[in-house]
Formats: structure tokens, C-alpha cells, sequence
């Protein structure tokens, strides 16, 4: 017989299930538990190897073109790994409630103080107006803490009337009434600061007017596509004094740094693949009082005619990579003068790099690896030449020159005779022969560095100023036109620039809108993005 009848069993059965239940929960707690220690452990080694790669990038440089590659890549790994952290230190904190598992805290570093130019809005939370502990109305104020909580306000749309009033003079009957105002576009249907948001998201940020449109109905604002694309037009032939300026201002310095960029067009059917050209002036490396400035050109394809027409009367240095259709443009029958051509050592560096790199050659080669010790030397001997050019950053011409022939005229003495006899034991299709013939057929172009302070060793400038359209392409799939795409250089060079400047190009081009059309001619230099007031200066003022 059973005792399921008796009380004393029931409640020892009782007991039994809150013991279990008790343990079942200490269980799920201590799993709680691990799980936030193994997450906030495996943020920390993320952070380290992230804080490790970010060091060792600016103490040594790019010494690997996948050097901000792998930068990218462990802050995104890190992102996910911070917010599993978080996100299993909250559901601990929850499931360690009512049991003995004290919950998991991270360690985090302190706080900055959130930005003092932003504005404070106070809640003060009512105080008691009498004592708890005796019910004493007599309180006084010792102090107050403050918790400061960083929030956003979304986007708000408004309308803004301009009313202009018209008055009759009743002594001779004149009707007066004060002039419109100048708008940038025209019947002023839209404000600077909207259509300066318009261009920078479809040139800055890569969105596509459809995307902002279907953005703006969500928000309540119906705007039709055919709309926004007059605005991008209207816009574009306002600012063209502007960019007028900036390619004169480009085409007057000493030195370039020239480089170009696939980009598709659309076509009949299919897409073609058309070219983005830049033309960088960067003066800052050789301490030159220029501000710095990018021009882009467009054309349908890569023939040498469009660099040849972009630097028509152009005759100062041009830095650049090995493309022949450059050539025209050094030759001494060129009008008005030949260029002065510097090769890039970036690009030389990275024939060498591909076939030392045992990565890279598996994303190539199905069969393993071949690692080359003539490239990598190469590498190596290369590398000291940049370790040597990083000393003399930001130095005036006639300085680097001369620390240039004290320190690297050598290095590059050795690696010459170096190349010229590895050449000489290679058979002709061996890879690395073809790496060493790249640098030695136009030996005096990647050495004339050591013979002009003013040239750099690299092209970095030119590829830095198209990354945000290799970045874009994956955004806009393709331009619409050959219009479209000499539209988007034109918006390129306005945006580039003002980056170049630390300037934020969606305020610069909001304050150049609004002011353009009442600004005369010989005043339009001073909305140039080096001429124009700082960010700071205008939140100050705000």
C-alpha cells in the first residue's frame, strides 16, 4: 500500500519539488554565470588583438596591404563579441535573481563626459517636502547629483513660411513690397540644409535617391523621385563656380597624385565599365602651405586621351602607377612642358608582397602555396626604404631632400644592385622576374624621390581619395548615364575636398547653399572649404 493519502508525504514530496526547483535554478544561474565570464572574456582578447593590430599599424606602418583590412575585421569581430557580452550579462543579472549565484559584472574603463557643446535639458525629480524619518518639514538642500543620459531627437520636418507683405502709399498710391529672397534652387521649394542632405547622402553615403525617397514617406513626406532628381540637378549647376575654383586651385600645384577607378554605366542590356579619374594636391607631407584639394574626372573607358585632356595644361610632377597612358604625357614634345613622372613604391611593393604572402596565394592557387624568398628579401630591403621615408613626414622639401640622400639614397643604392643581380639568375616567366622588370624598366621614375623633396615615395593620396567609391559601388550598382557619372565626379570633388579639410561636407555645403546665390563674384573663394569657419566656431556661436 501507498501513503499518497498522508499529509506527511504530500508535503515531503512538496519540499522535495522546491529543492529541486531551488537547484534547478542555482544550475541555470551558474550556466548564466559562465556564459557572461566566457563572453566578457572573449570581448577582452578581441579588444587586446584589436588594441595589438591598431599599435603595431602605427608604430610600423602598412608593412601588409591587408594591414586596415585586418583592422576592419577585428572591429567587427569585436562589435559582436561586446554585445553577446552585454547581451548574456543581462540575462545572468536576471536568472541569478532569488538564488545564491551572485550576477556577473563587467569591467568597464571610465566614462568620458559626454560633449560639452551639446544641450542640457534638466528633470529634476521632486524631493520629498517632508523628513521620512520624523515627518519634519524643515528640510534644507545640501546638493544634488546629476545623471547625464545622451539622447536624440529624430528628425523633425517643419515648413517655413517667408511672407513678404506689400504696402499702397495712400499720398501717391505706389504699391511697395520688399524683393523675394535668393534661393538656391529655384521657386525655393526646398532649404539649403535639405537639399545640402539630399547630395551628401547620395554622394557622401551612397544612397540612392529612390532609398531617401522611400525613407522620407515613412517619415510622412511624400516627395515624388522626379523632384529630388531636379533638386541633385539645380544643385549641381549652382555650386559649379565653386568646383570651378577647386580644379583651378588642383591644377596649380607643383605635384599630383593621379589614380583611377573602375565604375559600370548603364548601358543597352547590360553595363559598361566606365572610369572615375581623381587628381589629388596634398601639400602637407612636404610642409607646403597649400591647402589640399581632389579633382575627378569622368570618362566611358581608360584610353590615355582622358588624363592627356584632364592635364591639357598641367606641367608640374605627376605621381601615379605604371599605366602607359600616362605616357604621352611625359614625352619632350608635350605642350607646354613634358610632366615629371614618380612612380609609386606601394604598387612595386605589392608584386613583390603577393608572392611572399601565403594568404593571399591561397585565394589564388587551388595547389599549395609557393612562398618566394628572392620577393620576400624584397619585401624586406622595400620595407626599409619606407622606414626610413616615415622620418621625414611633414618636413619642409629642402629637409627631406637631404635626409633622404643621408638615409635612403643607400638603401636604394643596395636594393638596385640587389634586383640587377637576382634578375640575372631568373628564368623569364618566373614570377618574381616580372616583379623586379616592373621596378627596373622605369628605375630612374621610382627613384626621382631622392632627387625632389617635394615627391612622395607612395601614391597612397590618390587611392585614399577613391576608396569611398569602391566602398559605393556595392550601394548605387551603376551610374545611369555619362552624365550621371561627370555629375558624380563633379559632387566627388566637392565632397573630397571638403574631407580633405576636416571640414563636414553636409554642413559646408548647407552654409554654401544658403549663401551662394547673394554672394558676389570675387567673394566666392571665401566659401572654399579651407575659407570656410570651423565646426567649432559655429557650434560656439549656436
Amino acid at each position: 500500500m501507498t501513503d499518497r493519502g498522508n499529509p506527511d508525504s504530500v508535503e515531503r514530496l512538496q519540499e522535495a519539488l522546491l529543492i529541486a526547483r531551488a537547484e534547478a535554478a542555482e544550475a541555470v544561474a551558474d550556466a548564466a554565470l559562465a556564459r557572461a565570464t566566457a563572453s566578457d572574456l572573449a570581448a577582452r582578447n578581441a579588444l587586446l588583438e584589436l588594441q595589438n593590430a591598431q599599435m603595431r599599424r602605427a608604430l610600423y606602418g602598412q608593412r601588409a596591404e591587408r594591414g586596415r583590412l585586418i583592422v576592419d575585421q577585428l572591429e567587427l569581430d569585436y562589435e559582436e563579441l561586446e554585445a553577446s557580452a552585454s547581451e548574456d550579462e543581462a540575462l545572468g543579472a536576471s536568472v541569478a535573481v532569488g538564488t545564491t549565484v551572485a550576477a556577473f559584472t563587467r569591467t568597464r574603463p571610465s566614462r568620458k563626459p559626454l560633449p560639452a557643446h551639446l544641450p542640457r535639458e534638466r528633470v529634476v525629480i521632486a524631493a520629498a517636502v517632508s523628513c521620512p524619518c520624523c515627518g519634519s518639514d524643515r528640510l534644507s538642500k545640501l546638493g544634488e547629483d546629476v545623471t547625464e543620459t545622451l539622447e536624440v531627437i529624430p528628425r523633425q520636418w517643419k515648413v517655413i513660411q517667408t511672407v513678404r507683405e506689400r504696402f499702397a502709399c495712400r499720398a501717391c498710391e505706389a504699391v511697395t513690397q520688399p524683393p523675394a529672397p535668393f534661393h538656391a534652387t529655384p521657386r525655393g521649394l526646398f532649404g539649403p540644409s535639405f537639399l545640402a542632405m539630399i547630395l551628401f547622402e547620395k554622394f557622401g553615403t551612397h544612397q540612392p535617391l529612390n532609398r531617401q525617397r522611400d525613407r522620407y514617406a515613412r517619415e510622412g513626406v511624400e516627395l515624388s523621385l522626379s523632384t529630388l532628381a531636379d533638386q541633385v540637378g539645380a544643385c549641381a549647376a549652382v555650386l559649379r563656380p565653386l568646383h570651378l575654383l577647386i580644379e583651378a586651385h588642383v591644377l596649380a600645384a607643383e605635384r599630383l597624385h593621379g589614380d583611377d577607378t573602375t565604375v559600370p554605366v548603364l548601358a543597352r542590356t547590360k553595363t559598361d565599365v566606365g572610369r572615375l579619374w581623381t587628381y589629388v594636391r596634398d601639400d602637407r607631407p612636404f610642409a607646403g602651405p597649400a591647402p589640399p584639394a581632389a579633382l575627378f574626372r569622368y570618362s566611358r573607358d581608360r584610353r590615355a586621351e582622358h588624363p592627356v585632356g584632364h592635364l591639357a595644361g598641367y606641367g608640374g610632377i605627376l605621381q601615379a602607377d605604371a599605366y602607359a597612358g600616362y605616357n604621352a604625357l611625359v614625352r619632350a614634345d608635350r605642350l607646354p612642358v613634358p610632366l615629371t613622372r614618380a612612380l609609386c613604391w606601394a604598387h612595386a611593393r605589392r608584386k613583390f608582397f603577393e608572392l611572399a604572402d601565403v594568404a593571399s596565394q591561397l585565394k589564388r592557387r587551388k595547389d599549395a602555396p609557393v612562398i618566394s624568398p628572392i620577393a620576400a628579401e624584397a619585401v624586406r630591403r622595400i620595407d626599409a626604404v619606407f622606414d626610413a621615408e616615415r622620418t621625414v613626414t611633414g618636413r619642409p622639401g629642402a629637409e627631406r631632400l637631404a635626409m633622404r640622400q643621408e638615409i635612403a639614397a643607400p638603401l636604394v643604392a643596395d636594393l638596385e644592385q640587389w634586383l640587377r643581380s637576382q634578375r640575372a639568375a631568373l628564368a623569364r616567366h618566373n614570377p618574381v622576374a616580372g616583379a623586379i622588370d616592373y621596378m627596373l624598366k622605369d628605375w630612374t621614375a621610382f627613384t626621382r624621390f631622392l632627387t625632389d623633396g617635394r615627391i612622395c615615395l607612395t601614391n597612397n593620396a590618390a587611392e585614399r581619395a577613391l576608396r569611398g567609391i569602391a566602398l559605393g559601388r556595392k550601394a548605387w550598382l551603376f551610374a545611369g548615364s555619362d552624365r550621371g557619372g561627370e555629375r558624380a565626379a563633379f559632387m566627388y570633388t566637392l565632397i573630397a575636398t571638403a574631407k580633405l579639410n576636416d571640414i563636414d561636407p553636409q554642413a559646408w555645403l548647407a552654409d554654401v547653399l544658403a549663401h551662394i546665390a547673394d554672394t558676389r563674384q570675387h567673394q566666392l573663394p571665401e566659401l572654399l572649404p579651407w575659407n570656410w569657419p570651423q565646426p567649432v566656431a559655429l557650434l560656439n556661436a549656436a
